[in-house]
């Protein structure tokens, strides 16, 4: 039966052939930085609607955004399974967000939380906070609320972050074994909104260093991280609630076109919102295009614990310490560079040895450099000490300082 099957490949080996030749080129793997993506396809895919129908778990929908109420106990695990079903859906094919409408009813935990938060900021009051996609110094930032919080004030952790319901929202996007962390943003009255953007990983990357990332690994990236953030406070429309761009999450290139002003103003014309009372919380996929809105209120304080739960996906088999190889490795790349500077053979051992991601970090003590969204990696540390001639010592204790200043 080989045989035959041999036979008849060979036989139609011709037509097999003529396939091949008429493939004109083979797709690109990369979005080049210097190319605009198709506007146009863009919005193609952000006009889509839905009808109610399809999320029959959905208590209402507004302005696309399909708005849920934790189920009742005696619903069961066959409703809670169709509804983890659903809310996968709509971050993966659907709109991309959804509300999940008083997650937290506790009134008085949320306020010892704030109460907590309040301490922390007030503790920070003479730090200068970096932030993302918006000006320095406008909100009140607390990089890290997760640990701050369970350091500062353990029994208040443990009961908001024990919340069952919110445990399955990251199940329904990431599966078990996901890492939860945590910021808080308070936007004050005048606050003004954010440029349109993408999330993290490779919505934190310039957009060279994202260029380099082939298209399906930009595709992939969504699935690796879950974005939230439950309101600690009301949030009329008014105050700014984040502004959302349904659909878009599909937009293969998104991460290229944010960074566009074309799709910035395609934005700016196009997003909706939805208010929350407190203790309400939106879930939505990191690709998914949006910002914080401009708090045009006099007198209220947006507040938000902003969640960015982690994949467990997102980490090596092996640990290895790169410590120990760049110094023992050091002085034969430096031979290396001096041969023929930043050749590919010293980019290739760079890569090898040092680890090029900047997170995770504290983002207290490194925060993103002006103008930038991401602090410097053990690889740019080494390619610094290889343009200025560093020795190991010197090296090793650079990306030292870097480690330490990374840690809790």
């Amino acid at each position: 039966m080989a045989g035959s099957s041999m036979s008849t490949s060979l036989q139609n080996g011709h037509k097999h052939r003529s396939n091949v030749d008429e493939i004109s080129e083979i797709p690109r793997r990369l979005c080049p930085a210097s190319r605009t993506p198709s506007l146009s396809l863009f919005k193609q895919i952000c006009a889509q609607s839905f009808h109610r129908e399809m999320y029959p778990k959905a208590w209402n929908i507004k302005s696309n955004i399909p708005m849920y109420f934790p189920p009742h106990p005696l619903q069961g695990p066959e409703f809670v399974d169709g509804l983890l079903d659903e809310w996968h859906h709509v971050l993966r094919s659907g709109p991309g967000v959804f509300v999940l409408c008083h997650l937290y009813t506790d009134k008085d935990l949320l306020k010892d939380v704030n109460t907590v938060f309040s301490a922390i900021i007030d503790s920070e009051a003479s730090e200068s906070k970096g932030d993302h996609f918006a000006a320095s110094g406008k909100n009140s930032r607390i990089w890290n609320s997760f640990q701050k919080h369970a350091e500062r004030d353990p029994s208040s952790f443990v009961k908001y972050y024990s919340h069952p319901w919110l445990a399955k929202v990251c199940e329904a996007w990431l599966g078990p074994a996901y890492q939860v962390t945590a910021q808080v943003n308070v936007v004050k009255p005048g606050g003004q909104p954010q440029v349109s953007h993408r999330d993290y990983h490779l919505g934190f990357q310039s957009a060279e260093a994202c260029s380099q990332f082939p298209r399906a690994t930009q595709v992939a990236s969504q699935f690796l991280t879950l974005q939230g953030a439950v309101a600690h406070s009301d949030m009329s429309l008014d105050s700014g609630p984040t502004r959302f761009l349904p659909f878009s999450q599909q937009f293969e290139e998104g991460y290229m076109a944010y960074r566009h002003k074309e799709f910035q103003e395609y934005f700016n014309d196009n997003w909706v919102s939805v208010d929350l009372k407190m203790g309400d919380a939106v879930f939505f996929n990191p690709a998914l295009f949006h910002a914080a809105g401009e708090n045009k209120t006099t007198n209220l304080e947006r507040s938000a614990n902003l969640l960015q739960i982690s994949s467990a996906f997102g980490r090596t088999m092996e640990s290895i310490d790169t410590v120990k190889i760049i110094s023992k490795c050091w002085d034969d790349v430096r031979r290396l560079y001096s041969e023929a500077g930043m050749t590919d053979r010293v980019h290739a051992i760079l890569a090898a040895i040092g680890q090029g991601y900047p997170f995770p970090t504290n983002l207290d003590r490194r925060p993103p450099a002006p103008g930038g969204m991401a602090p410097e990696s053990e690889i740019d540390i080494l390619r610094r000490g290889l343009e200025q001639d560093w020795d190991t010592t010197k090296v090793i204790t650079e990306i030292m300082i870097l480690r330490q200043n990374s840690m809790a």
